[in-house]
């Protein structure tokens, strides 16, 4: 019997979160709103951070950029989902499939590298801020965003050559509803043991060490703050880290929880469940969690909003 191999393989058939008719159209109407409010979100922080003076600061640069890499997250599988929830077709081409977990890969581990960046823009706010403007000035951080970018590229590269050098046989049928590592490996009919090793190593990596650098910021942070004499500062110093700790426990812990388990533990069920966290909530809870509770921004809104209405009048 002839072997249907990565070179013939035409597509894949990405089978979703349901095969349920109701259950799907429930999903598309939830899942468009979810994608329109995290663009909608995430758009009005960008725009408020560019317009207003005051946001004129390394860490809302910092912001800014995860917003920006918060819209291309999601983008990289929603549309897909929603499409195939609305129109039942459920394919993917090969090289489809090949594209959407590169740039999943590139996003996921750029908005890693980001949350450890803004760590070490809080440490040096707080622990340093009389070197504060020189640890933190405008080509050091490009610097930085441009790391994060390149590890997310790198990571990306080699996760999503050493997944499909492999050979897919019989079944096509990917039972997620994106083409991420762990359920295009399930298809393979090759040996996948060097490239999940490979998928532990890089992504592994990129995760210890960025989780090392935000516990080390943090571990700095929380010496300098418990030094402070006044509750009110303290309570100040903690408030902006707040938010920053809630996205980082959310996006670490789903992410630690698919890439660095071997794959004779991974469930299907658990995967989708999981991965809705990190692709879905995380870039949706961004906006939320980070910003507009956050007063600065607040007022930055309320001032635009403002300048705005009294134009009108």
């Amino acid at each position: 019997m002839e072997t249907k191999n990565q070179t013939n393989l035409k597509e894949f058939i990405l089978l979703g979160l349901t095969d349920d008719l109701e259950l799907q159209t429930l999903f598309f109407a939830t899942g468009l709103l979810i994608y329109l409010f995290t663009l909608v979100g995430n758009l009005a922080i960008i725009i408020l951070i560019l317009v207003d003076p005051h946001l004129h600061t390394p860490m809302y640069f910092l912001l800014r950029n995860l917003s920006f890499t918060e819209i291309c997250y999601i983008t990289t599988t929603m549309p897909k989902m929603l499409w195939d929830l609305l129109s039942g077709d459920k394919t993917i081409s090969f090289s489809g499939c090949v594209v959407q977990m590169y740039f999943f890969l590139t996003t996921a581990a750029t908005e890693g590298a980001l949350l450890s960046v803004m760590a070490y823009d809080r440490y040096s706010a707080i622990c340093r801020p009389l070197h504060y403007t020189l640890l933190m000035s405008q080509p050091i951080c490009r610097w930085l965003l441009t790391a994060s970018w390149t590890i997310g590229n790198l990571n990306a590269i080699i996760n999503t050559s050493f997944v499909f050098s492999l050979d897919f046989c019989d079944s096509n049928k990917i039972v997620h509803f994106f083409c991420d590592i762990p359920p295009v490996l399930r298809l393979s009919c090759s040996d996948t043991s060097l490239a999940e090793m490979v998928t532990f190593i890089i992504s592994g990596s990129i995760i210890v060490i960025t989780v090392s650098l935000i516990v080390l910021s943090y571990v700095f942070i929380v010496s300098a703050v418990l030094k402070i004499h006044s509750a009110q500062t303290r309570t100040k110093a903690f408030s902006t880290c707040a938010s920053h700790l809630i996205v980082v426990s959310i996006f670490y812990s789903t992410a630690i929880f698919t890439y660095m388990r071997p794959s004779s533990s991974h469930s299907v069920e658990q995967d989708r469940f999981i991965s809705l966290l990190y692709t879905v909530i995380t870039p949706l809870l961004n906006p939320l969690i980070y910003s507009f509770r956050n007063k600065e921004m607040q007022a930055a809104f309320l001032n635009i909003f403002g300048k705005k209405e009294h134009v009108l009048l």
